[in-house]
């Protein structure tokens, strides 16, 4: 039997919403509860979710609410390790589901409700970290019943930055970042990420702080990538556990869960229109609507010239404010060049005109792209016009810092970029 409460952080105060009711996954459908309906102010979790007093149907549950789970290979070995079936998506979300991306919590009525704390990390904790793959971030993921998605090896930290010293939140404590490994597959994609970052930043695009932990070793594959998170925020009137100041949790949504469509559907099939359904999500529920689709316009544009063709929709979210009563385009994350890889696709997540393969992909591309999504023709080709003649620029500035760092590794990284992604065909 499953029966799951759902509760999301609103103002800093953990409300119930809604149970997840069924005899198990096949036939469990999440509904609000009378009480949050008739709360002054209540929102929806979601855009696909609108405040109704009937339950929602199975599919439109799974889609949202197994869009919190990770995905691949991190799932799978979730699942073993707390001797789940793989697709039994509320089995996993019952174990995982205490802190998620966003501000809701699953709780289980049946688990023990466990002691809210910061736990110290011992620098061989972080070093196991980096180097054991998926083993020890399962472990971690399992203890802190933390659920993130994609499907890399990441867990939730609190980083507290005067002592450079990594917590392990326990209980009800919100984590500070997400950490991911490096990928044994894909070789430097942590000075990979964290370079398209930096000259996405440097092209003015809203990014979230991100750095390169280096564990100590002389492998230059034992680090990791930290990336602050944009849906935990201090106040003024945060509270204080083990003397360690405690952020708010922002809700926040993917455009795959805000659109209804499953994880596994995360790359456009063709004709889907995933950027014109994206912008007018953005066009309809925004707070900054114009604002918000030029910054998903850019992007775009960026994914195509670092070569990103993993840019698919679960790597584009909605951040809502901390009273739930706005809604923004979240900050840009996941941005790696995959084109530097041979094993990557050459075929992008969202096509552009039209056209799925980078290397098919031009400037009329982009125009016709405009016209498709409601974009300003002009203003559009301006952005993008501005984009390519700062790109190099961009990443010879965001080289160079990485370098100054000890990565000199990066500087091929990057010739890689200007070689293999779109903007090789404007230089």
């Amino acid at each position: 039997m499953i029966d799951l409460i759902v509760e999301i952080e609103i103002s800093g105060l953990n409300c119930v919403v809604g149970k997840i009711i069924g005899n198990d996954y096949n036939d469990a459908r999440f509904s609000y509860t009378v009480d949050y309906l008739q709360m002054e102010g209540s929102r929806p979790i979601s855009l696909s979710l609108p405040l109704q007093t009937e339950a929602f149907s199975v599919h439109a549950t799974r889609k949202f609410f197994e869009g919190l789970l990770p995905e691949g290979f991190i799932r799978k070995c979730v699942a073993k390790e707390v001797h789940a079936d793989t697709n039994d998506y509320l089995n996993i979300l019952a174990v995982l589901g205490n802190e998620c991306l966003g501000a809701i919590r699953i709780v289980d009525n049946e688990a023990a409700i466990p002691v809210t704390s910061y736990k110290l990390l011992q620098d061989a904790e972080i070093k196991a970290l980096a180097q054991e793959g998926a083993t020890e971030s399962v472990q971690l993921i399992t203890k802190s019943h933390l659920s993130l998605t994609g499907a890399s090896g990441k867990v939730g930290l609190y980083y507290e930055p005067e002592s450079k010293k990594w917590f392990f939140p326990e209980g009800n404590a919100p984590s500070t970042h997400i950490v991911k490994q490096s990928h044994i597959r894909l070789k430097k994609i942590v000075a990979n990420e964290q370079l398209c970052m930096l000259t996405a930043k440097n092209l003015g695009i809203e990014i979230p702080e991100s750095f390169i932990v280096n564990v100590g070793s002389d492998n230059k594959e034992d680090i990791l990538f930290a990336t602050r998170r944009y849906d935990r925020k201090f106040d003024e009137d945060s509270a204080v556990l083990n003397g360690l100041r405690v952020p708010y949790r922002l809700h926040q949504e993917d455009f795959a869960q805000a659109l209804g469509i499953a994880a596994s559907d995360k790359y456009e099939k063709s004709g889907a229109a995933y950027l014109k359904r994206s912008m007018n999500i953005l066009r309809s529920f925004s707070s900054d609507p114009i604002t918000d689709q030029l910054k998903l316009w850019d992007i775009c544009i960026f994914d195509y010239l670092a070569g990103n063709t993993d840019n698919h929709i679960k790597n584009l979210s909605l951040l809502y404010s901390k009273n739930l009563k706005s809604i923004r385009l979240a900050p840009a994350y996941d941005i790696v060049s995959t084109m530097v890889y041979d094993s990557s696709t050459e075929d992008m997540a969202m096509s552009i005109g039209g056209i799925y393969n980078i290397n098919d992909i031009d400037r009329k591309a982009f125009e016709r792209e405009a016209l498709n999504v409601g974009l300003g023709k002009n203003m559009a080709l301006k952005h993008f016009d501005k984009m390519v003649a700062g790109f190099c620029d961009a990443i010879d500035k965001a080289s160079f810092t990485l370098m100054s760092q000890g990565f000199e590794y990066v500087d091929v990284i990057k010739q890689e970029i200007l070689q293999k992604g779109g903007i090789r065909s404007y230089l």
